[in-house]
């Protein structure tokens, strides 16, 4: 179970240890934490640990405490960000649930339990395929992911591959497991549900959870894009912080899928816009394949114009609003997404809005924010053309109304929460605190988890 290459660890993967009951949940917490070795000490650690003991209390207070009471902890910490991850887990009787720290730095240099994960929801946000992968030193990583596993059971062995920082390995594992699935499904590859869009081909398979993404050969006006521009714009997504908000995508080569799978309208677009990337290979029959020279493959999402249409009022309010955030996260990553249009993200299974077109992204740093010149005359403002020069990277905030705020459900809701991404004002002093070497604080985790704001409300009741 947790050997890789058939050679044991010289050093246990993860450390028990035992409370023996619930009463005695402090100290051990006290003794994990200092099997760590951290450097710097903590503002107030018997503080955090009373507030965290307090926490773990409470989601067991439904449960009986078991003889055999344990808990468990990765012997090396996971890294993204400003935060450091304690990956535990506590054992009570048949019953696993997570035991998560999320260690920071406060200003003064000095460490703090900035909050903790005790439900399996809260552990998939930090694992989602829309965060950066996790910095981690381990000696056998097949035993990490076993670990992993029994918190995420329902999680791919090849997600947590990648997310571990193995990639290579989470792509092997990922490519058998579709191969797997083709074996056992009928169902045919088909264009992805949407709007098309001008640079990529997007097919999909129902009864599978990722999109095939295809570079197309030609691009109409107005982009001005080529091949080897589209996949750097890719490859800086892979290398960048993604904070919650851009999709991973999965660069494969030379990938042969099975020909009487495709229907014929899929077919007929890929011979069209792809026809470079395309090649037919074995006789004529069941076994003849379509070899696609290269593509990138990305969990499904819906999209958001598709959920800002048939959603629900609270669904579309609540669309909009994880759409302006996702944005503000973005621009705090240095990110401008440069097609702001809602088919450009997606909502995915647990809600939140990312974005996934990546042909225009810029660094914010490298954009232009400008205020609209008033108009010389009232002929120049009513004029088809602006009477200003508009350069390459030059972005213009008060137009993204124009084109954002059609339907009256979305410019209420998006009024009311982001109005200042209209405004260049706010764009200008976003990519002033980049450039003075500010970084913004982003947590995957809810507001709800961080002790800063349980303690505020403490203090407040008291």
């Amino acid at each position: 179970e947790y050997l890789e290459n058939d050679e044991a660890p010289s050093k246990p993967s993860y450390r028990a240890y035992y409370p023996g009951d619930i009463q005695g949940l402090q100290a051990v917490l006290k003794s994990l934490i200092s099997s760590f070795d951290l450097k710097n000490s903590f503002e107030n650690l018997d503080r955090d640990l009373e507030l965290t003991t307090k926490l773990i209390k409470q989601s067991l207070s439904n449960t009986t405490s078991s003889t055999d009471f344990q808990i468990h902890a990765l012997s090396t910490l996971f890294f993204r960000n400003k935060t450091a991850y304690i990956m535990g887990r506590i054992i009570n009787g048949e019953k696993i649930s997570p035991l998560v720290l999320a260690l920071m730095h406060n200003p003064k240099g000095q460490l703090i339990i900035d909050g903790i994960l005790l439900s399996e929801v809260d552990l998939r946000l930090i694992f989602s395929f829309t965060h950066s992968y996790f910095l981690v030193d381990m000696e056998v990583p097949s035993a990490y992911v076993t670990f992993m596993r029994s918190l995420l059971p329902h999680k791919p062995r090849a997600e947590l591959y990648n997310m571990i920082g193995l990639q290579k390995h989470g792509k092997n594992l990922f490519y058998r497991d579709f191969q797997h699935h083709l074996m056992h499904s009928t169902d045919q590859f088909r264009i992805a549900p949407g709007i098309r869009g001008l640079v990529m081909l997007v097919f999909d398979l129902p009864s599978y959870p990722y999109v095939f993404k295809l570079i197309k050969d030609f691009f109409p006006p107005p982009k001005e894009t080529s091949r080897d521009q589209i996949m750097a714009k890719y490859q800086l997504v892979k290398q960048h912080d993604r904070v919650g908000r851009m999709a991973d995508s999965l660069e494969f080569s030379n990938v042969a899928f099975p020909l009487n799978r495709f229907t014929p309208e899929l077919l007929a677009e890929l011979e069209e816009h792809c026809a470079s990337l395309l090649e037919f290979s074995g006789s004529e029959g069941p076994d003849a394949e379509l070899v696609i020279k290269h593509l990138y493959i990305e969990r499904r999402m819906t999209p958001l114009n598709i959920r800002l249409q048939e959603g629900s009022p609270a669904e579309i309010e609540d669309g909009v609003i994880q759409y302006g955030e996702a944005i503000k996260n973005l621009i705090a990553a240095n990110i401008f997404p440069g097609d702001l249009l809602y088919k450009n993200f997606g909502v995915t299974r647990y809600g939140r809005v990312a974005f996934y077109d990546y042909d225009e992204i810029e660094y914010m740093t490298d954009c232009n924010f400008r205020k609209i010149p008033e108009a010389p005359n009232p002929e120049a403002e009513m004029s088809h053309e602006p009477w200003y020069r508009v350069e390459a990277k030059d972005v213009f905030p008060e137009e993204f109304g124009q084109f954002l705020l059609g339907d009256r459900r979305v410019r209420k809701a998006f009024l009311a929460k982001h109005k200042d991404l209209l405004e260049y004002e706010f764009w200008q002093e976003r990519k002033d605190r980049i450039q003075q070497g500010h970084i913004e604080d982003i947590f995957p985790y809810s507001e709800a988890v961080r002790f800063t704001n349980r303690f505020k409300r403490a203090r407040v009741s008291a």
